[in-house]
């Protein structure tokens, strides 16, 4: 089947129904990732998935499931849009006389895909994460406090200053909310614009094995669904190949994300690690929480990816952006 072009508007228009309805939908358990992740082994805030669900939902009330959403919601449209369109891009340049695309250059447009996506999400991931994580450290502050652990030992560190101000991090003190802008305000007031871009080489590290895994199983596993090869596939096929290939990618990638989530967490817990780069931080939790630290938060990143990408996907072979600005044009032109 020919490769499908698609006008930029409409892929900007795809990119930003998807992400808004997937991150609508699936934000909360991103949360729960988040702190799950940035957990060390000793006085852990939460055990499971649901445990840190209800207490975050008891704590903080139902928009504490939404913290840091405003910045994703800001930010998903383009990202997605940068990397539906460049992966979409490279597959239409690596098209030969009409011939079917190998696997080795379908994964050679992903890995373009990702390159080029990392521009918008480092930033985002960074102010996400800092909202998220918020509420773990308030939460860990409590634990500590109730088993008199604030002793001359106990640390409570912030990275930057600014942030620390921000946050109000003290060992008497609970963090108070804060705005991403505010974030990222401060980040660049004190480091400039590559505050907002630390982790980037995390980031690389995630996001282009995760779309070299990712685009080529979607297409394979999508083409099981046409009955012919002039014919696309079902919608609902679509999204569970978009969900099956978002899965399987997310969790071969998880230990680049846990790495890339401790090094762009700002605010430290009680005795907390800081990490100097991605082998120190690598080499760190493994000698310190073992090899199982890198799958922390597998099973919520699995259930957070797959129905976001299924909606993606079923957004995009659907053509909703291409509807929509058809719609425009005819009234545009109508008598």
């Amino acid at each position: 089947m020919a490769e499908k072009q698609i006008s930029l508007p409409a892929k900007l228009i795809n990119g930003g129904i998807a992400g808004i309805i997937g991150v609508t939908c699936v934000f909360p358990i991103d949360l729960t990732k988040t702190r799950l992740q940035n957990q060390r082994n000793g006085h852990q805030a939460y055990k499971s998935i649901m445990d840190c669900l209800v207490k975050t939902l008891r704590s903080e009330g139902y928009f504490g499931m939404y913290r840091g959403a405003a910045v994703n919601l800001t930010l998903v449209t383009p990202e997605k849009a940068v990397k539906l369109a460049a992966n979409d891009f490279f597959r239409h340049h690596f098209l030969q006389d009409g011939k079917p695309l190998t696997i080795y250059k379908e994964m050679l447009a992903g890995c373009g895909a990702g390159i080029c996506q990392v521009i918008i999400t480092t930033p985002m991931e960074m102010l996400k994460i800092q909202m998220q994580d918020a509420g773990r450290l308030a939460s860990q502050k409590k634990i500590l406090s109730g088993i008199h652990c604030s002793s001359p030992g106990t640390k409570h560190l912030a990275t930057i200053p600014a942030l620390s101000r921000l946050y109000n991090v003290g060992p008497t003190s609970l963090p108070k909310p804060v705005s991403a802008t505010q974030i990222a305000r401060e980040l660049v007031c004190t480091e400039g614009i590559r505050g907002l871009y630390k982790g980037l080489g995390a980031t690389l590290l995630r996001d282009v094995p995760f779309s070299i895994i990712y685009f080529p199983l979607f297409a394979n596993l999508n083409k099981l669904g046409q009955s012919c090869p002039e014919e696309r596939a079902p919608f609902y096929h679509s999204f569970l190949a978009g969900c099956a290939a978002g899965s399987t990618a997310a969790v071969c990638v998880n230990p680049c994300d846990v790495i890339k989530t401790r090094l762009q967490s700002l605010n430290k817990g009680a005795n907390e690690e800081t990490y100097h780069g991605i082998k120190d931080c690598a080499r760190k939790i493994w000698l310190k929480e073992g090899p199982s630290a890198f799958l922390k938060g597998a099973g919520c990143r699995a259930l957070v990816i797959a129905p976001l990408f299924g909606i993606v996907q079923v957004v995009y072979f659907l053509g909703v952006g291409e509807s929509i600005i058809e719609l425009a044009q005819y009234n545009r032109f109508a008598p």
